[in-house]
């Protein structure tokens, strides 16, 4: 098993910027891909970012250049550091892990990952 516990949520005008965290346990960290999701009332839980093992990134098209993600396998921990958010990107985002046998694996599917954290709200206000 493994836990997953996302913070960083919050409250931030449009311009802003967030940063969340992932603290993850249970099991070797170093062996799992992560991925941060979100997902906004009324629509599909969507992919934001994922990083491999050894830190090889992938975005969501649309969300090049604004976010990004990182790891630290010391601390067991993700980020996602959210730049010149908008009211579109008001959502609960979601911290997921996969146990992956390949280091560059970087999975874009939700239902490829395995565990998944409980949330943190994030509200962009125009």
């Amino acid at each position: 098993q493994v836990q997953l516990v996302e913070s960083g949520g919050g409250l931030v005008q449009a311009g802003g910027s967030l940063r969340l965290s992932c603290a993850a346990s249970g099991r070797i960290f170093n062996n799992y891909a992560m991925g941060w999701f979100r997902q906004a009332p009324g629509k599909e839980r969507e992919l934001v970012a994922a990083v491999s093992q050894i830190g090889r990134s992938d975005y969501a098209d649309s969300l090049k250049g604004r976010f990004t993600i990182a790891r630290d396998n010391a601390k067991n921990t993700i980020t996602l550091q959210m730049n010149t958010l908008v009211p579109e990107d008001t959502a609960v985002y979601y911290c997921a892990a996969v146990q992956s046998a390949y280091w560059y694996s970087t999975p874009r599917a939700g239902n490829a990952y395995d565990y998944w954290g409980q949330g943190t709200q994030v509200t962009v206000s125009s």
